[in-house]
C-alpha cells in the first residue's frame, strides 16, 4: 500500500512495487493503510510541507500504530526524513513523527542538492541491502538529510541497522529499525540495485 498524503511521487512509487511483484494501491484511507500487509510512505519537496500533508490524513498516527503492531512501514526520501523528531530547512524548524530522534537538516557540501548516483555502506547483516553488490549505486534527489545516529536510539527493543552515504560529509542513507525501515534514495529511481531492494523489504511482509 502507497500512502496518499499529497506528497509527489506516488505514481512512480507505485509502479516500482507493482514491478517487482506486489498487489499494490494508492490510498489516503487509514483503515485501509493500516490493515495493509506493507506500507509505503513516499516523500518529495519541502519538509514542512510533507508533514503538513501527513498530519491531514492522520499519517502519523496511521505509521505509530502500524509499528506498535509490528507491521513495516518503509520511508522514501522525504518520507524518511518526517520519521525523525524534527526538520530545520531555511530556519524553519518543523516537528515529525518522531519515530527516530534527531533532526534532518542541510548537507555540508560544496554541490547541494545532492543529486545523483551514490554508493552506500550498509551493515554486513542488512536485510535491505542482503546480495547487493557493496558497489551497487542508488539515486539520490536532497538539500537535507540526518546526519548523525544517536546511539542506541529507535524503536524500543529493536537494534537499528543504520547504513551511510558520503556527499562533501556522512548522512544517513538508510536505517532498519524492527518493522520502520527507510531510505534517503529513491530505490523507485534506482534502477536493478533498487528493484533488489525493494524485493528485501516485500520479503519480510
Amino acid at each position: 500500500m502507497i500512502l496518499d498524503y499529497g506528497s509527489g511521487n506516488l505514481r512512480s512509487a507505485e509502479r516500482a512495487v507493482r514491478r517487482v511483484g506486489a498487489e499494490v494501491e494508492v490510498t489516503a484511507d487509514p483503515h485501509a493503510a493500516l490493515e495493509a500487509d506493507g506500507l509505503v510512505v513516499p516523500g518529495v519537496g519541502a519538509y514542512a510541507a510533507c508533514m503538513a500533508g501527513l498530519l491531514s490524513v492522520g499519517g502519523e498516527k496511521i505509521i505509530g500504530s502500524r509499528l506498535a503492531g509490528g507491521r513495516p512501514v518503509l520511508g522514501i526520501c522525504v518520507g524518511m526524513q518526517i520519521l525523525f523528531e524534527r526538520g530545520v530547512e531555511h530556519g524553519l524548524e518543523t516537528e515529525g513523527t518522531g519515530e527516530w530522534p534527531g533532526t534532518v537538516d542541510r548537507l555540508h557540501a560544496d554541490v547541494v542538492p545532492h543529486m545523483g548516483w551514490n554508493t552506500v555502506r550498509a551493515p554486513e547483516d542488512s536485510q535491505l541491502f542482503a546480495g547487493l553488490d557493496p558497489d551497487a549505486r542508488f539515486y539520490f534527489v536532497h538539500s537535507y538529510a540526518a546526519r548523525s545516529w544517536q546511539l542506541d536510539s529507535g524503536l524500543p527493543g529493536q537494534q537499528p541497522k543504520v547504513t551511510w552515504a558520503h556527499h562533501g560529509e556522512d548522512f544517513v542513507a538508510a536505517a532498519e529499525n524492527g518493522p520502520l525501515w527507510a531510505t534517503q534514495f529513491h530505490p523507485e529511481k534506482s534502477g536493478d540495485a533498487g528493484a533488489h531492494l525493494l524485493e528485501n523489504w516485500l520479503r519480510t511482509l
